[in-house]
């Protein structure tokens, strides 16, 4: 892998005419009809959530990278929220793609994204960013259920997309005005869907969930493994080292 890799550099390093192909092509259609699996494939998150990075973290998962978009995330007009996580999470993962397609270390790396809407009905519930939105998503979510739709894509090394919507059912006990004070006080709210956390202070707020935790916290473990391992990324390898290290 090592001496194709660095032909194909040399061969795009030429500046002999404006050129469309880039490295990660390249690579990937030197791999084509060849079973052979990447030596050690690398992964780049397009996230820089520290949520997410922690529940990766938890499944023995480190990205070799970040690379976070910054998106327009507004809905367009008569978007409805699963519609929303989905194209967010693929232009997430696009984007990604785009800034390492010659980067000579991440050339070749899977790249996950992942994007979370929170939704009442029909409407969705954006990331507050004054005190009077968070303030006013806290009133909407008192007493009710919502939904937490997490989009994710993968992208493998091959260019091809994987996308899976996970929605987990998220019922609010009712808010008293002095609990809604107090939480926008201590500025949890900032940067979350819905404008709460469920791993902190707001875990009180849940009188019931119904699907997956690790969602309404920001990534589905259970689908992002699942898809991770179903594309041939070693994420067990680093449960197996793991233990052998303890043994040691």
């Amino acid at each position: 892998m090592i001496s194709t890799r660095t032909g194909l550099l040399s061969a795009l390093g030429r500046s002999d005419g404006p050129r469309r192909e880039t490295l990660r092509r390249a690579l990937a259609r030197s791999r084509s009809g060849s079973r052979a699996a990447l030596e050690r494939p690398k992964l780049v998150l397009a996230s820089a959530s520290p949520r997410r990075l922690m529940l990766l973290s938890q499944v023995g998962i480190t990205p070799d990278a970040l690379r976070p978009a910054s998106l327009d995330e507004t809905p367009r007009k008569g978007e409805m929220p699963r519609a929303l996580a989905t194209r967010l999470a693929r232009a997430k993962a696009e984007a990604a793609r785009d800034q390492i397609v010659n980067d000579r270390d991440l050339a070749d790396a899977f790249v996950l994204a992942a994007d979370t809407v929170v939704a009442v009905g029909r409407r969705t519930v954006l990331k507050p960013t004054t005190v009077d939105e968070a303030v006013a998503a806290l009133q909407l979510l008192s007493g009710r259920a919502h939904r937490v739709l997490t989009a994710l894509c993968l992208v493998t090394p091959e260019d091809r997309e994987r996308v899976k919507l996970i929605d987990t059912r998220v019922r609010f006990k009712r808010l008293a005005r002095e609990e809604i004070e107090a939480y926008i006080a201590s500025r949890e709210w900032r940067g979350k869907a819905g404008g709460y956390a469920i791993q902190g202070l707001a875990g009180c707020f849940v009188q019931k969930i119904v699907g997956s935790y690790t969602n309404v916290v920001g990534l589905p473990l259970t689908e992002a493994v699942g898809m991770l391992t179903g594309e041939g990324f070693p994420v067990h390898f680093a449960w197996v080292r793991s233990a052998d290290t303890e043994i040691d």
